[in-house]
């Protein structure tokens, strides 16, 4: 699922509002937390739990600038 990163918490957990209109607290995961570095407003690709759909998910990719631009011209960003 594509989101927003809404505000970052710290130790790498982010408050973002996803596509589906619900806003979820992600984190990375430490296979995936030097790989990337995520700020406010940054388009992220997130993975939901299994147990807390609604609520949680992990961080398994932040998108370009480009990326992002191409994502919004197809309709699937806000």
């Amino acid at each position: 699922m594509v989101g927003r990163v809404i505000k970052a918490h710290g130790s790498s957990r982010f408050m973002v509002h996803c596509m589906d209109g619900n806003d979820r607290l992600c984190s990375i995961p430490k296979r995936h937390k030097r790989q990337f570095y995520i700020h406010e407003n940054d388009v992220v690709l997130i993975m939901q739990w299994i147990v807390q759909s609604n609520e949680r998910g992990d961080i398994i990719w932040r998108y370009s600038i480009s990326d992002a631009n191409k994502l919004k011209e197809k309709g699937m960003l806000e």
